[in-house]
C-alpha cells in the first residue's frame, strides 16, 4: 500500500499543479482574498505611531503582518470546497473508483497549488527581510528548521479540519454553515486579525489552549524570531500533537460517513 502511494502521489503531484496553473484567474483571485492581513497591518501601524501597543510597535506590527500573510498563503487548505461540491454532484463516486485513497488525492492537490502561492509570497517574505528590524529575523538555524516544521505542521492541521468539515457533507446538507463556524473562531483566537500576545490574560490563555493558534500565531511567532530554541520545541509539539490528532479524526470520520454516501446525479 505505501509503495504504491509513493509510487502514484507525484503524479498526483502534477496534475495538481497543471489544474491550478490551468485555473490560475480563479488561483489568484483566492490568493487575493488572503490579503486580510495588510489591512490589519494599515490599521495596527496608525494606532503605532502614537505609541507602542502591548509592545508592538510599528516596526514589530510589519514583521508579524507580513509574516502571517506569507504563513496563511503557504499553509491554507481548503479542500472543503471540492469534498462538498463532489458530495452534491455526486462525482465523487469517481474518486471511489480510484485507486487510490480520495483524501490522498485531495491531500496532493492542496500541496500541488504551494508552489504557485510561493511565487506570490516568496517577493513578500523578501520584503519584510528589507524593511523591518533584524531583531526580528532568524539567526540561529535550529529555529529556521522549526519554523520549516511548523509550516508542515500548519498545513497538516489546517488539511485535516478543511477535510474534516468536507466529510461532514456525507451527513449534514447544510455542513458549510460548520464551515463558516470554524472560519469565525479561527479570525478571533489564532492571531490573523489580531497578535495573542495582545489579547487579555484570559483570553490568550484560552487562545494558547485551542488549536486555532498553531494554525497561524505559532508559525508566525517562530517565524519573527520570538521563540527561543526551548519554546519553539514545545510549541511544535503541541502543533504536531494537534495535527496528528486532527488526521485521525478525519481518518475516523471518513470511514464513518462515507457509508452514508448515495450517488445521486453525477
Amino acid at each position: 500500500m505505501i509503495q504504491r502511494v509513493l509510487k502514484i502521489y507525484p503524479t498526483l503531484l502534477r496534475i495538481g499543479f497543471a489544474e491550478a496553473v490551468a485555473y490560475r484567474a480563479e488561483f489568484l483571485v483566492w490568493m487575493l482574498s488572503m490579503t486580510l492581513p495588510l489591512v490589519m497591518l494599515a490599521i495596527w501601524s496608525a494606532v503605532a505611531r502614537e505609541g507602542a501597543v502591548g509592545g508592538f510597535d510599528t516596526d514589530r506590527f510589519t514583521a508579524y503582518y507580513l509574516a502571517t500573510l506569507l504563513v496563511r498563503q503557504l499553509t491554507g487548505s481548503w479542500v472543503v470546497w471540492e469534498m462538498i461540491r463532489e458530495v452534491r454532484e455526486g462525482t465523487l463516486s469517481m474518486r471511489l473508483l480510484r485507486p487510490i485513497h480520495p483524501l490522498l488525492a485531495h491531500s496532493a492537490e492542496s500541496l500541488a497549488g504551494i508552489p504557485l502561492r510561493a511565487a506570490f509570497s516568496i517577493p513578500i517574505a523578501i520584503g519584510a527581510l528589507l524593511i523591518t528590524s533584524p531583531a526580528h529575523h532568524i539567526h540561529d538555524p535550529v529555529i529556521g528548521l522549526c519554523a520549516v516544521a511548523a509550516f508542515f505542521g500548519a498545513w497538516a492541521l489546517n488539511f485535516s479540519i478543511s477535510a474534516m468539515v468536507g466529510t461532514l457533507a456525507l451527513v449534514f446538507e447544510s455542513s458549510i454553515a460548520i464551515w463558516d463556524l470554524y472560519l469565525g473562531m479561527f479570525f478571533l483566537f489564532s492571531g490573523y486579525l489580531v497578535p495573542i500576545a495582545l489579547f487579555p490574560p484570559m483570553m490568550g490563555k484560552i487562545a494558547r489552549v485551542l488549536p486555532f493558534a498553531y494554525l497561524q500565531s505559532v508559525p508566525v511567532e517562530i517565524l519573527t524570531n520570538t521563540f527561543s530554541r526551548t519554546q519553539a520545541f514545545e510549541q511544535l509539539a503541541i502543533q504536531w500533537g494537534y495535527a496528528a490528532l486532527g488526521l485521525t479524526c478525519l481518518v475516523f470520520l471518513w470511514q464513518r460517513n462515507i457509508k452514508r454516501f448515495a450517488a445521486y446525479g453525477g
